[in-house]
């Protein structure tokens, strides 16, 4: 019955290391994890990687291989008083010779206290943990416990690695031989495609497709492309809104935009949209963006961008989409210069680390009669009485006046900015 009532990824879950598949960085011979076993040497380790990958198999097998007693608890559902009986368990297994691996799946989601209470018996080698994440340990995982485990990073499954993972459950698990199941190719190539290198989502799909396929009059359950659509529902994308997956995606999105690939940006905009993301979000970091690399090599990109904030919030989602994407194809697309960017932070650092030279007297306000004695606003050339609006006068502190902060590129716009103040520059030199 409970064979019946078990997952078919449950049930398909290798029962020996020769028969885990994926992750070849990592378990073939002459790598890390493939020599650790080999000489039964297992220390603790943090698994991190994508759902699907296989940590929790990995770390049942790695037990299994050194041979040890097996214990493991979810970081959602134990606390401190779950792991300290199985600490106790742990004492008693080394008075016998008895190694003990204690696994905690989404170690990410212990707290501090609850990390803390394993250090001590993760170092004497009372247990060897081995924690499974989604999240980089680096920020999740405090940093005494970190220093006593070996990170391995895993990587989402290809392709090729799924297509095994599906052969073997049509081919040797028995409820799916017993329902005479044909996957046809484009079927097939739908399931791994949707999957998203997450092997426990392919196989879930593929027992509900089983579920949802009528029997044939030959006993057959034929699988279509349809049928899969309607076992995955929606495409698994690897996003979170806080985690690695968020800052790799906004990231990629934002290089893509400063590069000039509009195609590329639209891919990870769809990603994030796809996920959930706060649109006003990714509106705010392409106002950030048309400022920091676009500036004034096109002026109307800030205009773009900050109407695109304002029209995501008045409409919300779903067809805020379309502003975005607009908006991310107009910055993609525009010349790009981040001259403002280099122009403010060369300015910052003078004020931070030079003298603060005293501003010129014939540029300060003179709003009473003692400031214009002093000299506050003598000698002050208002350029809209010069031809061009334009006179040579000094606007800097003595001890910076030849500061060139604002460089303007020949890109868009930007190119008459640049014309019209070497114009200006060379003038003022000339005297």
């Amino acid at each position: 019955m409970r064979q019946q009532s078990q997952p078919l990824a449950d049930r398909l879950r290798p029962q020996r290391l020769e028969d885990f598949v994926g992750q070849e960085h990592l378990l073939a011979p002459g790598k890390a994890l493939y020599e650790t076993i080999q000489k039964k040497d297992l220390a603790s380790i943090i698994l991190w990687g994508p759902p699907g990958c296989g940590k929790t198999t990995l770390a049942h097998l790695l037990a299994k291989a050194v041979q040890a007693d097996f214990y493991t608890l979810s970081a959602v559902s134990s606390g401190v008083a779950e792991v300290r009986k199985i600490l106790e368990k742990a004492a008693a297994n080394r008075q016998l010779g008895k190694r003990t691996v204690l696994f905690i799946d989404e170690i990410h989601r212990f707290n501090k206290a609850q990390q803390d209470a394993l250090l001590h018996s993760a170092e004497d080698g009372t247990i060897t943990l081995i924690g499974a994440t989604t999240e980089n340990p680096s920020f999740e995982v405090i940093s005494p416990l970190l220093s006593r485990c070996q990170v391995y990073a895993l990587k989402p499954l290809s392709e090729e690695v799924l297509a095994r993972v599906i052969e073997r459950a049509l081919q040797t698990d028995a409820q799916l031989l017993k329902a005479n199941v044909e996957l046809e190719d484009d079927a097939r190539q739908a399931l791994l495609q949707l999957s998203s290198g997450d092997a426990r989502a392919a196989l879930s799909a593929l027992e509900l497709a089983v579920k949802l396929a009528p029997v044939e009059k030959s006993g057959q359950r034929r699988l279509t492309v349809e049928h899969i659509r309607e076992a995955v529902q929606k495409k698994p994308i690897l996003y979170d809104r806080a985690g690695d997956y968020h800052y790799d995606t906004i990231s990629a999105f934002i290089k893509s935009v400063r590069g000039g690939d509009p195609n590329a940006a639209l891919h990870y905009l769809a990603r994030m949209i796809e996920s959930g993301e706060d649109p006003k979000f990714i509106a705010r970091r392409l106002i950030i963006l048309a400022s920091e690399d676009i500036g004034n090599a096109d002026p109307l990109g800030l205009v773009v961008a900050t109407s695109a904030f304002t029209a995501v919030t008045y409409i919300g989602m779903p067809e805020g989409a379309l502003v975005l994407a607009q908006a991310t194809t107009y910055l993609a697309s525009a010349p790009k210069s981040n001259a403002s960017y280099k122009a403010i932070s060369a300015a910052r650092k003078d004020v931070q680390e030079k003298p603060l030279g005293p501003i010129p007297l014939h540029i300060r306000n003179a709003p009473t009669p003692l400031m214009a004695q002093q000299g506050y606003g003598v000698e002050y050339k208002y350029p809209h009485d010069y031809p061009e609006n334009f006179v040579e006068q000094n606007y800097l502190p003595e001890n910076l006046k030849e500061a060139l902060y604002y460089q303007p590129t020949t890109n868009g716009a930007e190119a008459g900015i640049a014309e019209r103040l070497m114009k200006w520059w060379e003038k003022y030199r000339r005297k």
